[in-house]
């Protein structure tokens, strides 16, 4: 009988400890990223955790179940701008052991969820991406199309303005580089960019447009084909360097590498159904693979070509306003740099890491002049690459 008790006993702690176990599995924050296409919403947990994700309607709904967790805080409310979601609420089903979140809704959208395991700034993470459902047939055939033109002799070509691309990096969940006293990346180069695109929008002939537009995270990838859906004519990637010794400093301008250029280009052949318009309207999908990587390459190689002499331009400028980290421009495999039919430089304004500069780029002040250096470097470029076409190639 004593036996059989010690035994009892025993069972009975590690069945409280599992227990034990199991309480201390919980949710310690929520956050959330609304962008203009898509929502995040980030569960900050103390360990991975199992999920299923599921979608309901009337009314439209998503639902997390995170088995053997609970909730240690109250989620916050959404932003009233947010464009999809409407609230958050939960309940924890004690006899079935889990914890179910409920993402209402103010539209239909499309959930993809996963896990982040820990990095410098965040622990374990459940991430929910909410992405707008595309407009029904029946929804679109209800909106009036607008009356067609009579038929009538085409009007002469129209100069049209050339399109720069800002993109401010990181955003959202991904702060970029951090300095001593807190600043963040993401929001030193979303002002810069803000101030470059309002001193680009002034000039005659031009027209800039913010990739990111505020503090939400956009795929690297993304970035080039939003730079490539407004047809621009360049892309400026703005970001804030960093380096585990503070005493480093200055700027940098980088181009695409050519090991870079050379494996994005593969991977462009491989998808010639999408490259219609890489190669200065030559459509890749009648050539064969050959002739097909001739044109790529020559399109790729006058791309580079550019970037230099856009980087070089905004670095002289830089070079202004104090030492520079590089005397010239330079070569990595950025992902954001890798378009074939776009000149993109990525500019480094400084070292955030650098007590100095950390400073400076707090600065408002600051921000505007890294803003004109570059505006300065641009228009020095166009001076002699204005696409045919544009305004500023009839100026010159």
């Amino acid at each position: 009988m004593g036996i059989v008790a010690r035994i009892l006993g025993v069972a009975l702690i590690f069945l409280f400890a599992n227990k034990a176990a199991i309480a201390s599995t919980e949710v310690k924050n929520v956050r959330m990223w609304p962008a203009p296409d898509h929502t995040r919403v980030v569960f900050d947990v103390n360990t991975p955790v199992r999920h299923t994700l599921f979608s309901l309607q009337k009314p439209d709904r998503v639902v997390i179940d995170m088995p053997n967790v609970r909730m240690g805080m109250m989620p916050p409310d959404p932003k009233a701008s947010d464009p999809l979601l409407r609230r958050i609420r939960f309940a924890t089903h004690e006899r079935k052991d889990f914890l179910r979140v409920v993402l209402d809704l103010k539209r239909p959208v499309h959930p993809k969820s996963f896990l982040l395991p820990p990095n410098r700034n965040y622990g374990h993470r459940l991430v929910v991406d909410l992405f707008r459902e595309p407009e029904t047939p029946r929804a679109a055939a209800r909106k009036p199309s607008a009356p067609k033109p009579h038929a009538r002799a085409a009007p002469p070509s129209k100069l049209r303005k050339i399109i720069v691309a800002i993109d401010p990096g990181h955003g959202g969940e991904d702060a970029g580089a951090i300095g001593r006293r807190g600043t963040r990346e993401k929001d030193v180069v979303l002002a810069i960019g803000k101030k470059l695109k309002t001193l680009l929008n002034r000039q005659r002939g031009v027209e800039a447009f913010l990739v990111r537009r505020g503090d939400y995270y956009v795929g690297l990838k993304k970035r080039t084909r939003i730079a490539r859906d407004h047809r621009a004519d360049l892309l400026i990637s703005i970001h804030a360097d960093a380096f585990h010794d503070p005493m480093v400093y200055g700027s940098s301008v980088y181009v695409l590498s050519e090991t870079g250029a050379s494996s994005e280009a593969a991977k462009w052949l491989a998808d010639r159904e999408n490259s219609a318009d890489l190669v200065g309207g030559v459509s890749l999908n009648d050539k064969d693979n050959l002739l097909a990587s001739v044109l790529l390459d020559l399109s790729q190689k006058a791309t580079l070509n550019d970037s230099v002499a856009l980087g070089t331009n905004v670095l002289n400028e830089l070079k202004k306003l104090g030492s520079t980290h590089k005397r010239q421009v330079h070569r990595a495999g950025f992902m954001v740099l890798k378009s074939p039919d776009i000149p993109s430089i990525l500019v480094e304004t400084a070292f955030i890491s650098n007590p100095v500069e950390e400073r400076r780029l707090r600065s408002s002040k600051h921000q505007s002049r890294v803003a004109q250096a570059i505006l300065r470097g641009i228009l020095r470029y166009f001076k002699k690459n204005a696409p045919l076409g544009t305004l500023l190639a009839a100026r010159r």
